[in-house]
């Protein structure tokens, strides 16, 4: 995986920086894994807006992730390696040896041609899924389930990886990207390797069009706007704030506390604040 810079013939190549992905396969998605997908631009069910600079964007479909693995022991084999424009890491189709297809996040090291499986008595290699209690201390790990049998919920972005720090009773302790420490049950599935897709964090778009062929419109600045529409508006010519920063409702935008008490805060050790 390599970077690529662009000479400047325009002033949306002159910043743009790429990633070369050599292991893509370049073959066209599986159909019986896609699935429909619509846009909302941001709003519910009664067309207000509740998130805001969403909209346009290029069409996509959905591709379906297996996020259970739970097709014990049931070896399969890697077909290809993907591009999947709904997340930042690649995908791996699996096709396993009673027929059926799957996909599944890339880590990193999987080829095309490796063998992978989900059980509880299996090597430990990229791309295999095994529960943490058999998982080895100091292992990256990815797609990490927080309840058992509920499917991996977390750590699913490129490049990221968790790693098994101990052991503690029925739970084991993992470091979570965030550098958050947090108990996880021993009979919750994770799979092995760090995910691929590496270098996703030294891409630059070069240009305002590729971040709306994503979806994403224009954020205007607060003090550019009038007094009416946001706290930090109005004044003659560049003014400060002349208060706390504040978001458009009034409410504090920097360093207010946002996160609501929850019973799952118990398992965690260390925040990643």
């Amino acid at each position: 995986m390599a970077l690529k810079t662009y000479k400047p013939t325009s002033p949306g190549r002159r910043g743009k920086v790429t990633v070369i992905s050599e292991e893509l396969t370049m073959t066209p998605p599986t159909k019986s894994l896609l699935a429909p997908l619509k846009k909302h631009g941001g709003r519910n069910s009664r067309g207000v807006i509740t998130v805001r600079h969403r909209g346009g964007g290029s069409k996509r479909k959905y591709r379906i992730i297996d996020f259970k693995r739970k097709k014990m022991d049931v070896p399969g084999r890697v077909a290809s390696i993907e591009y999947d424009p709904n997340r930042t890491a690649r995908i791996a189709l699996i096709n396993y040896v009673d027929g059926d297809k799957r996909y599944i996040l890339a880590p990193v090291g999987i080829t095309v041609g490796d063998t992978v499986a989900a059980g509880r008595e299996l090597p430990i290699r990229p791309g295999n899924s095994l529960p943490l209690a058999v998982i080895p201390v100091g292992t990256l790990l990815h797609n990490v389930e927080l309840m058992p049998g509920r499917g991996g919920q977390i750590v699913h972005s490129a490049g990221g990886s968790a790693q098994l720090m101990s052991r503690e009773g029925s739970y084991a302790v993992l470091r979570l990207p965030s550098g958050e420490l947090r108990k996880v049950h021993c009979d919750c599935f994770a799979t092995v390797g760090q995910l691929g897709n590496i270098d996703h964090k030294n891409e630059k778009l070069g240009k305002a069009g590729a971040k709306r062929w994503r979806g994403i419109r224009p954020t205007v600045r607060g003090s550019a706007m009038t007094p009416r529409d946001h706290p930090h508006g109005g004044g003659e010519g560049r003014a400060p704030r002349g208060m706390p920063p504040k978001t458009p409702w009034g409410k504090p935008a920097l360093g207010k506390k946002t996160r609501r008490k929850s019973a799952s805060d118990r398992f965690i050790i260390r925040r990643r604040k």
